[in-house]
């Protein structure tokens, strides 16, 4: 899934260029180069499909010019996760009738590749021998309010340990309560990765969001054809806006969990950014090869590797300097970020935006 603007990545993220097509760690990889490489071992490139809106079909095709234009599946509106999940499983429906689908999106970091192949690898065959709905939570390392949670229990009949039966799913919760989730030990944070055959998900479609299933399934035979920009725009014109959690996960109970520990983070926010960056001895993160700090500490700092960056006395900001649009925000405040932008939306136009 590419189809985000990450809009508390900004200024870095933005409608034009959003942050899974930037190379934000400074490795020289892009986050979407990055998922792909890491599901080369486990699904050959044939068999990968890039679900984005279509005014990034030119970018994905560029970062990664080993996919054929027809792998890269195009929204022509932004309707959340449920939609483009749709929207995939149909077009595969076309193909294969018995399939294994992961679902990930294209903007997270994973640090440990080997740990996140052998979660995978449980979960395809969770997927393939309880015919349930598999999603994979990731052990919390502190009470993040900016996660969702799913409790867990434990499960008789599963061939692993990590595999653990789906109670509760809780979106977002305040400090109180996720700090209550870490503390009990049986919530992980959602990571938004999902895995199912394609019989499973069709199903649930076709319980959960019965309109949504109707509507892309009007569309067998179309698929792969000169006919289907124009019969996904009109079914996207009318498609419900909601995500894959609220419109299946959270109403099945046929919903299993594979627990994870391998480095993950969704990279909503520069304070998350910041948790993975190399700091100096004062916690500073950076990006960029030009920067110089002085009596500086628990900053993250972006600019690009061509321009000078020299900072004095600032500690717990975030800077992020591009070509146009300059950012200095308190890290605390880190939140307000998609309110400045829908600020400057209206007041200064979508070209900063």
């Amino acid at each position: 899934m590419a189809g985000g603007i990450g809009s508390r990545f900004w200024p870095m993220s933005r409608t034009a260029f959003p942050k899974q097509f930037h190379d934000v760690l400074g490795v020289g990889r892009t986050l979407i180069q990055m998922t792909y490489d890491r599901f080369l071992p486990v699904c050959p490139k044939e068999n990968i499909l890039v679900v984005t809106n279509a005014r990034y079909k030119s970018l994905v095709l560029e970062q990664l010019p080993d996919l054929k234009p027809e792998q890269v599946l195009c929204e022509p509106f932004m309707r959340n996760t449920a939609p483009c999940v749709a929207y995939a499983a149909f077009s595969i429906a076309e193909h294969e009738t018995d399939a294994n689908i992961i679902v990930a999106p294209s903007d997270h970091l994973i640090l440990k590749d080997n740990e996140f192949r052998e979660v995978i690898n449980i979960a395809i065959r969770q997927a393939e021998e309880s015919k349930n709905l598999v999603t994979i939570g990731i052990k919390p390392t502190r009470p993040d309010t900016g996660y969702g949670y799913i409790q867990w229990a434990d499960l008789k009949n599963g061939f692993s340990e990590r595999i653990k039966k789906v109670k509760t799913f809780t979106e977002k919760p305040d400090i109180e309560l996720a700090k209550d989730f870490l503390e009990s030990g049986d919530f992980y944070w959602n990571s938004g990765i999902f895995i199912w055959s394609l019989p499973v998900i069709l199903n649930a479609f076709e319980r959960y969001l019965p309109e949504m299933f109707k509507a892309f399934s009007e569309g067998a035979g179309i698929y792969g054809t000169s006919d289907e920009d124009t019969f996904v725009r009109k079914v996207y014109s009318s498609c419900e806006n909601i995500s894959i959690d609220y419109g299946i996960m959270e109403k099945a109970k046929n919903v299993n969990l594979v627990l994870g520990d391998f480095g993950w983070s969704d990279l909503g926010t520069w304070g998350s950014l910041h948790t993975h960056l190399a700091h100096d001895e004062h916690r500073n993160g950076v990006v960029g090869k030009n920067v110089l700090l002085y009596h500086c500490a628990d900053n993250v700092v972006s600019a690009p590797n061509d321009k000078l960056v020299v900072l004095h006395g600032l500690n717990g900001y975030i800077v992020v300097d591009t070509e146009k649009v300059l950012l200095v925000c308190k890290k605390d405040d880190e939140q307000k970020i998609k309110q400045f932008v829908n600020d400057i939306r209206i007041q200064k136009g979508e070209l900063w935006v």
